[in-house]
């Protein structure tokens, strides 16, 4: 399976051959040229390589080839091969935009290298790419990342449930999401203009929850000086997010089926009913049925904000996302500083996907926005470069979903030129795209 794309340019032969011979065992797809046009030619805004070229050659230099093929893509990385008298034009160069540069003599490692972080680099670029231009589309994909099949699906939901007057449950793991699925529910839905009101159950006293739910008039208690709305007057007309509600007190669980019941709210220390309007989503961390079960929680209560469900998947049962939400994350974070993102090493791609991610997004976009400040990975758990190969299998089995639809991207679904591409029989690609949950469908133009 290819890591990625090269095109290599250098007019001297010996040269070529040894690089694409080189690049070839590593794993690359490797396609040399000896004149710079001629990798132009080739080269466009959905090449999914990198271009790696000598600085010196009659006619048109390394430097033109650069400035030329940044001026079709500035994303492309560029690797420009150097002798010892060039480095200072080099780093110039890497000041105009070029990726990297190595220095002749070079050891075929440190080209494998180099051009295994460029790769992976543009992989990322493209994908972003085709995110956005799946957002003009669809409004929830540039905000949650990701191109597995199971946030295909959840990214499907929100769309067929947000114009729905249903309520909501969102279950998953702490860190997954939820708050963010319910704003999407609320954001392209018919009440995206009203209010979104989110509470966190389990961050409110128990004495205080029925004052920040339902409001209060003057006097209502001591210290209660004017009239307060709660946060369901708030929500009137737009949605009312519960994060956490299993941890709701089962005094106001009954209060608060009698609002959805009557579709009014009665503030402390008032003798009026106020109508309210609200859409209610819910998150929890469990399974609210057991907690039914049990006589945790209301069943009544609980089939009224039951009627429909999301469930958000745990980061480590969709790994292949997270070198692209890595991404996202250090690329916002170093912008915000005015600064680039450093490169993540081979060993540090390697740890962030074998990572079990207890934390699961949230802990993600903390370590990616460290690692933007130049703090490193810092993983509680370290990557053993002596650790055994289940995690290696994991990561082929990932990059080799990865590639395959890299491969149906670069060439808009057509089944028979990824065959060519990545050099496999009809019935192997079959297999692996029933394997990875891989539809074709989704890159057809």
């Amino acid at each position: 399976m290819s890591k990625g794309h090269v095109l290599f340019v250098d007019d001297e032969e010996p040269m070529r051959i040894a690089v694409g011979q080189w690049l070839g065992l590593a794993g690359f797809e490797v396609t040399t040229h000896a004149r710079p046009d001629a990798a132009l030619a080739k080269l466009s805004r959905d090449f999914p390589g990198v271009l790696v070229t000598d600085v010196r050659m009659p006619g048109k230099d390394g430097f033109e080839l650069l400035r030329a093929s940044l001026a079709d893509d500035p994303d492309l990385p560029v690797i420009l091969v150097t002798g010892h008298g060039d480095i200072p034009l080099a780093v110039a160069a890497m000041r105009q935009g070029a990726y990297d540069f190595i220095e002749k003599p070079f050891e075929p490692e440190r080209l494998a290298e180099a051009v295994g972080r460029a790769c992976e680099k543009r992989r990322l670029v493209l994908e972003n790419r085709r995110l956005r231009a799946l957002g003009a589309d669809d409004p929830v994909a540039r905000r949650l990342i990701g191109t597995s099949r199971v946030m295909d699906q959840v990214r499907a939901d929100i769309l067929a449930l947000a114009p729905m007057p249903l309520n909501v449950v969102i279950l998953g793991e702490t860190g997954t999401g939820k708050e963010l699925v319910a704003r999407c529910l609320h954001d392209c839905g018919p009440r995206a203009a009203r209010p979104f009101v989110a509470v966190n159950c389990a961050a409110i006293p128990e004495t205080m929850f029925e004052a920040e739910f339902f409001g209060h008039e003057a006097g209502a208690f001591t210290g209660s000086v004017q009239r307060r709305a709660g946060k369901i007057e708030h929500a009137d007309g737009g949605t009312l997010f519960l994060d956490e509600v299993e941890s709701m007190p089962p005094a106001l669980q009954a209060k608060l089926l009698r609002v959805l019941q009557e579709q009014s709210v009665e503030p402390l220390g008032g003798n009026r009913s106020i109508p309210v309007d609200v859409r209610v989503v819910t998150a929890a961390k469990v399974d609210l049925l057991d907690d039914v079960r049990t006589g945790r929680f209301r069943e009544d209560l609980y089939y009224r904000l039951h009627v429909a469900e999301i469930r958000l998947p745990a980061l480590k049962d969709r790994r292949e996302d997270v070198p692209l939400l890595f991404d996202g994350f250090a690329a916002r974070a170093a912008a915000a500083q005015n600064r680039m993102p450093p490169e993540l090493s081979e060993d540090d791609l390697r740890a962030l996907l074998i990572h079990d991610w207890p934390g699961n997004v949230r802990e993600l976009r903390n370590v990616a926005e460290r690692f933007a400040l130049g703090l490193g990975l810092r993983l509680k758990s370290t990557l053993d470069p002596q650790a055994p190969s289940q995690g290696l299998q994991a990561c082929v089995a990932l990059f080799e979903r990865q590639r395959i639809e890299a491969a149906f991207l670069q060439t808009g679904g057509d089944v028979a030129e990824v065959m060519r591409l990545l050099d496999l029989p009809r019935r192997t690609l079959n297999e692996k795209m029933a394997k990875y949950g891989i539809d074709r469908r989704r890159f057809t133009a």
